[in-house]
């Protein structure tokens, strides 16, 4: 009984988010299920443990840490590389710490072989229309990502699908940046022609290409990051932090990787928009730092919300030491009528745009809507691009009382 009326309230909590400004057609939404949060290995995992063959034991990729999965892939001759892309490619595709070159082609090869199981299903006259029109849709989604020009530094395809990407060169890059995506970011909607700035991939290529504008002879790199399942529009998951709870991990890994693999000259900067800023508040105080000293500005992280629910937390403090906080929220988001607090696990806490907070205040001016913050020629694209870059003098502040 307990069970149920937590689910009602957590119901009734989501239908007055969207209810405050959404419509009655996104209230609808409110009814989705709950999804199923992915916390395991990747498939073959299990496998790849079995596998001693190699004369050695394979590090476990559910305890191994991503500075020891360096350490083991760099020990490795490259026919030895070969063979566990060729026989493992979602582990290596998916395993933080191995080198970038190495999980590019493991997972276009596990791409491919998505794309053929898609098509068989396709084709299979065994199964009702509904499943072959889903593996139809699955076999063009997985299409789009075997394109020449695309870097898929991880991708799972077990429910939704999970996929990052990368624009740039990321061993190379002088200056990272994560994308962290919120409700219906998944596979199917990774990258969408149309209303391309709804989708991860959509965000990542306007922020990389306003990075080039602002400073074209700096080595730049985006990752699109869908490394977790998000929730499915604005149900009951978007109300809570359990996706959020599973995610954190997550992201804190890839960050721990990216430390082994790449060089840039400051921590990688975290955009977060909406419920991804409910992943990055959970994260923040575990995420790997890098400063040498309290004095060592290089070492801070920059952690920008947009379209902010809550980060989970009640101001800067809990976010833990080095971790620089700049937030943003145009008047015309319908998030800004979402309540702003937690009770008995529903809702994400304090309004991290609202004074008291703790956070630097940006603009976002000429920005519309809950999608519209990397729009060309909005200053939140811009400022989000400074931040990025280190370019904090070039940054536009929100103009007090706006």
């Amino acid at each position: 009984m307990r069970r149920r009326w937590k689910r009602v309230l957590i119901g009734a909590f989501a239908g007055c988010a969207v209810l405050a400004d959404a419509g009655a057609v996104a209230a609808a939404a409110a009814v989705s299920s709950e999804q199923l949060a992915i916390s395991t290995p990747p498939a073959g995992s299990a496998a790849w443990v079995e596998d001693h063959s190699f004369g050695r034991s394979l590090p476990d990729p559910a305890t191994t840490t991503p500075a020891a999965a360096a350490a083991f892939f760099a020990s490795l001759a490259p026919t030895e590389l070969d063979r566990l892309i060729q026989d493992y490619p979602l582990v290596v595709g998916n395993y933080d710490g191995a080198p970038l070159d190495l999980r590019y082609r493991a997972n276009r090869i596990a791409l491919a072989a998505e794309h053929d199981r898609a098509l068989a299903r396709a084709a299979d006259g065994t199964l009702d229309s509904d499943t072959r029109a889903l593996a139809v849709s699955r076999a063009n989604d997985v299409e789009h990502l075997l394109a020449p020009d695309r870097q898929i530094l991880a991708f799972d395809p077990r429910g939704r699908g999970l996929v990052t990407e990368v624009w740039g060169d990321l061993a190379d890059a002088e200056r990272i940046s994560v994308l962290v995506p919120g409700s219906d970011a998944d596979l199917g909607h990774h990258d969408q022609a149309a209303d391309p700035l709804r989708s991860p991939a959509g965000m990542a290529r306007a922020l990389h290409t306003e990075e080039q504008r602002q400073a074209p002879d700096t080595r730049t790199a985006v990752i699109s990051w869908t490394g977790y399942v998000t929730p499915s529009g604005l149900g009951p998951d978007a109300a809570t932090s359990r996706l959020a709870d599973v995610a954190a991990p997550r992201l804190e890994r890839l960050l721990a990787g990216l430390k082994e693999t790449t060089r840039p000259d400051a921590p990688p900067a975290l955009l977060c928009h909406s419920y991804g800023s409910v992943v990055c508040g959970t994260a923040a105080p575990d995420i790997p730092r890098a400063a040498a000293s309290p004095s060592d500005t290089s070492g801070i992280t920059d952690l920008v919300v947009f379209g902010s629910p809550g980060m989970g937390v009640q101001n800067t403090g809990e976010l833990g030491a080095g971790v620089h906080l700049w937030a943003t929220r145009n008047p015309s988001d319908w998030i800004g009528n979402v309540p702003f607090m937690e009770v008995g696990g529903l809702g994400h806490g304090a309004d991290p745009a609202a004074s008291g907070f703790g956070s630097e205040l940006i603009s976002s001016a000429r920005a519309a809507g809950h999608n519209g913050y990397l729009t060309e020629g909005t200053d939140s694209l811009h400022n989000f691009a400074a931040i990025s870059l280190g370019h904090y003098q070039d940054v536009v502040r929100a103009n007090p009382g706006s």
